[in-house]
């Protein structure tokens, strides 16, 4: 079952947060990154459905994508998106 973070009090992982060399993959809620691992929405929640931990979630990538594709994704969410994890962490710190 998912976690419900809707309390206020507890929040998903930070996008930093890296589970093997992917950032993000600890968070998924960005549709963006999956594109940019070339990977389907359907796709990636059926791997949630057959093991959502992290390590099966890293194996499942790594057979999915390439590690250019996890660097370039990495690339992106530090440059482009970098004001969402700041915004992230602020709220999450509560600072």
């Amino acid at each position: 079952m998912a976690t419900d973070f809707r309390n206020g009090k507890t929040f998903p992982r930070s996008g930093r947060e890296a589970i093997g060399d992917a950032l993000w993959l600890a968070r998924i809620i960005d549709k963006g990154v999956l594109e940019r691992w070339g990977i389907g929405v359907e796709e990636f929640e059926a791997a949630i459905h057959k093991d959502p931990s992290d390590g099966a979630m890293f194996r499942w990538l790594l057979e999915r994508t390439t590690p250019d594709r996890i660097l370039a994704a990495n690339a992106w969410l530090l440059e482009e998106k970098i004001e969402n994890l700041n915004r992230q962490d602020a709220e999450e710190l509560g600072t």
